[in-house]
């Protein structure tokens, strides 16, 4: 698809309640970590990175995954695979980009703000939520 028939939009995903000192990161299109922060008290991490947005619609960029014909998601690396050889996890994160609804995409492309996806930090048992994340809340949020 011909980059002018693409539409450049903002993600910002947002790790609520992360797993104090658990280093995160999104992931690179060459799977090294990218923009890695940790919480120091329990504080929300925030991702901002930008997609592009084909009729479909389709997702692509350098942070946009693909898994069969329609799922595109971001990876969040957790832990060693963000960097910290030290941490006693290696996970990632899932977080889907695929099913945000027309209406939204739409809104972000006419520059009303980023989309805004947030998502658990904390699986039940304590530890860094990780595999497919369900989003907690997606909204446009303004300039």
């Amino acid at each position: 698809m011909a980059k002018a028939d693409q539409t450049e939009i903002d993600l910002r995903i947002i790790i609520e309640q992360p797993v104090i000192g658990v280093l995160h990161s999104l992931q690179a299109r060459d799977e090294s970590p990218l923009d890695p922060k940790a919480s120091r008290a329990g504080e929300p991490l925030i991702f901002d990175l930008s997609v592009r947005v084909a009729p479909g619609p389709k997702f692509y960029g350098d942070q946009v995954r693909r898994e069969g014909p329609v799922r595109r998601f971001v990876y969040v690396r957790i832990g060693q695979m963000a960097g910290d050889s030290s941490s006693p996890w290696s996970r990632r994160m899932k977080v889907d980009i695929h099913d945000i609804d027309a209406d939204m995409l739409d809104r972000a492309a006419g520059g009303g703000g980023a989309i805004e996806i947030r998502v658990p930090g904390t699986a039940a048992d304590g530890t860094p939520a990780c595999a497919t994340v369900r989003p907690i809340a997606r909204r446009v949020a303004g300039r």
